[in-house]
């Protein structure tokens, strides 16, 4: 069967995300696309048919790092290349999947060589294989975030810096950077999302025709790749000159001062951190200019810029969507499209012409003047907040939307309507106790890959990662027995130490929120939605998955399988409805369940389950022996846990920290549970350890 890519020219729509690669192909210091979008949207067919696209290079003969022969490195760790001869080749896709390491990224010492011969040898990674082609990260959002700051480092510097176990070197790693993600799937820091250049958001199409050709195009590509590939041979070769003539022109377009006058009035006016986003809109306006076929940057190109380098900028909230407020774009524009010969100071159609800087007139379109704040104005631009050229539909906010409000539970009787949640704060930070395994976060103590090493030990298992110098010092006592000659050590397998690295993991954040009558005075659960917004927010900046279960009348639901979306999480508390009894140990009852299938699921995730609650349980007689009986069920299964007691008034019963006491861990009191006093959370949980273990 042929191995024939999809055709770049042969996906139907998605017009933004065709725009956005092919200007990275244009100019690859923009910085990048990330594609934000659900699934089965041909966000990975789109960037794997690009590749065919670009330009074959020259480089030289036998190097690893893709030298170019007319301008070689002379960092370059194969050396100066004098003489050497040259070949062409495709420029290559490299495609990174979830797992890798950081050694598989930056290379690494190669220890067989260096063992065998005595010599240090460097291996090199995926960014030399990038360099001068495409790196793909498909599910960014799920790659750990060192290794993320660590892509982004090399795309922004155009070089990777190697500094590990005894190996100095630096070479050149310039590439399309493209990540792919589902936003529905957990999203990315605001620090990370600022680092790529451009974002695209995409979605299905809704037009029945345009669905019917995506599946007529793929079908026919399935049944014969040459033959489908052929037919679109002459727009992809067209494509193809179309961005060699554009790379070519590039250096010739200009960047007016009335363009870029525009495009710092515009980052200013949405009050975007720093200053990458002007640089990177400048760099796409010329780009664009380029595509066009011109030699100076319009208005349009400046607009349209600003419509793919901002929306992700513009966030202040981890749970808001990105967006563009289309009307303060425009009225921006226009209040700074003045005549260039005016000068940069001269912001204004009516400025004394004897001069005045911008201390004596006053910039207008900053968040303050005319063009107004993000604050002022809030995003109307839809959730994809670009493309408002584009003529064709697109929905391309879908994974964003808030999801539709949970069933109400068996028996809820009459509900109260849902009510907005208190505004979120710095919360206290909750540990699971002890020393984990599980992926790399910002929350409990952890066993990780990255982190700083701590010791050594005999590998358990596979060899992960070489202690070089505990390895050393265990075999050089047996090298006169062994009969060692020359420079290359005798080890034996006995010989081998890893090491052991301590860092933070992130975990499972499992919330069980009582939703009953009890806690349905409007305040007091504004206060509590609030709280576990608050929490909410913390989990997010701590890269945990979360869960949630809410539990009213007769019985409990899970509103939210565990996920690494926080922003759907916050929807659902939003949309909580409260009424009827408490059942309180159904709820723990399925937060046991819940935690046993992610037991099975996710062995090394430890979960941390967090009981808001004012403690009631009614139902029967004996409702509150069973909640009792269900808590003790889960503390014989070790689950770590928190109880957020929401009780309130001058008679407090106390229930809620009887149940804390019964699951093994603290009692935290909506006042608590700010970030002041966090010292006496510790010992809270110093103090449950121990009775742990003295139990």
């Amino acid at each position: 069967m042929s191995d024939a890519r999809y055709p770049f020219t042969a996906v139907v729509g998605m017009a933004d995300l065709r725009l956005g690669l092919l200007l990275n192909a244009v100019s690859p210091a923009v910085g990048g696309v990330l594609v934000r979008g659900e699934k089965g949207t041909a966000k990975s067919t789109m960037v794997r048919a690009l590749a065919g696209l670009l330009p074959s290079i020259g480089t030289v003969a036998d190097c690893r790092f893709a030298c170019d022969p007319a301008a070689p490195d002379p960092q370059c760790p194969d050396g100066a290349h004098g003489g050497a001869g040259s070949l062409e080749r495709p420029a290559h896709l490299v495609e990174l999947p979830v797992g890798v390491s950081e050694d598989r990224i930056v290379g690494s010492l190669d220890l067989e060589q260096a063992l065998a011969e005595g010599v240090k040898a460097y291996e090199p990674g995926l960014l030399a294989r990038a360099h001068r082609g495409v790196l793909y990260i498909d599910e960014v959002n799920l790659l750990q975030d060192h290794l993320v700051d660590l892509l982004l480092d090399a795309a922004a510097m155009g070089r990777s810096y190697v500094e590990r176990e005894g190996v100095s070197v630096r070479h050149a790693a310039r590439f399309l950077l493209v990540g792919t993600m589902n936003p529905e799937e957990g999203e990315l820091r605001p620090q990370l999302l600022d680092r790529f250049g451009l974002t695209v958001e995409i979605a299905a199409t809704r037009d029945p025709q345009e669905r019917a050709e995506v599946v007529r195009r793929r079908l026919a590509y399935d049944a014969d790749p040459a033959g489908f590939a052929a037919r679109f041979a002459e727009d992809e070769r067209a494509l193809a000159m179309r961005i060699t003539a554009a790379r070519e022109l590039l250096p010739k377009v200009e960047l007016t001062d009335t363009a870029l006058r525009q495009i710092t009035a515009v980052c200013a006016a949405f009050e975007v951190d720093g200053l990458r986003a002007d640089i990177v809109m400048a760099r796409t306006a010329v780009a664009l200019a380029a595509w066009a076929g011109r030699t100076e940057v319009l208005e349009e190109d400046v607009r349209k810029a600003a419509q793919l380098a901002l929306p992700h900028r513009r966030r202040r909230n981890p749970f808001d969507a990105p967006g563009l407020d289309e009307e303060q774009l425009d009225r921006t524009l226009e209040e700074h499209a003045g005549a260039e010969e005016d000068g940069p100071d001269d912001t204004e159609p009516d400025t004394d012409p004897d001069g005045g800087g911008p201390q004596d007139e006053g910039p207008d379109g900053g968040p303050d003047g005319p063009g107004g704040g993000p604050q002022d104005e809030g995003p109307d631009g839809g959730p994809d907040g670009s493309a408002a050229s584009d003529p064709a539909p697109d929905p391309a906010g879908a994974p964003e939307q808030a999801p539709p409000p949970p069933r109400p539970a068996p028996g809820a009787g009459r509900e109260a309507a849902p009510v907005a949640g208190a505004d979120p704060y710095r919360t206290r930070l909750f540990k699971v106790p002890g020393t984990g395994r599980g992926a790399r976060g910002r929350r409990s103590a952890a066993e990780t890959d990255g982190g700083h090493t701590v010791r050594a030990r005999r590998p358990q298992g596979r060899l992960a990662r070489l202690h070089l110098t505990a390895t050393l010092q265990a075999a050089a006592p047996h090298q006169a027995a062994r009969g060692r000659s020359g420079r290359a050590l005798v080890l034996a397998k006995d010989d081998l130490r890893e090491q052991v690295r301590r860092g933070r993991e992130s975990n499972l954040v499992l919330f069980v929120v009582d939703a009953s009558g009890s806690m349905a005075a409007r305040q007091r659960m504004g206060a509590v939605k609030g709280a576990v917004m608050s929490l909410l927010m913390d989990a997010y900046q701590r890269r945990d998955k979360i869960g949630m279960i809410t539990f009213r009348g007769t019985g409990a639901e899970l509103a939210l399988p565990p996920t690494s979306s926080v922003e759907v999480g916050a929807a659902r508390l939003e949309q909580l409805p409260t009424g009827g009894r408490t059942p309180l140990a159904a709820g723990l009852l399925r937060a046991h369940e819940v935690l046993r299938v992610e037991r099975m699921r996710d062995p090394d995730r430890r979960p941390l389950l967090v009981v808001v609650t004012d403690g009631r349980a009614t139902g029967g007689r004996d409702a509150l022996a069973q909640a009792e009986r269900a808590a003790g069920l889960l503390a014989g299964q070790g689950v770590a846990s928190v109880v957020l007691d929401c009780e309130s008034g001058h008679v407090r019963l106390g229930l809620a920290r009887t149940l804390a006491a019964r699951l093994g861990g603290p009692a935290v009191t909506l006042d608590e549970l700010r970030a002041e006093g966090v010292a006496a959370l510790v010992r809270d949980h110093r103090s449950v350890s121990t009775q742990r273990k003295a139990a």
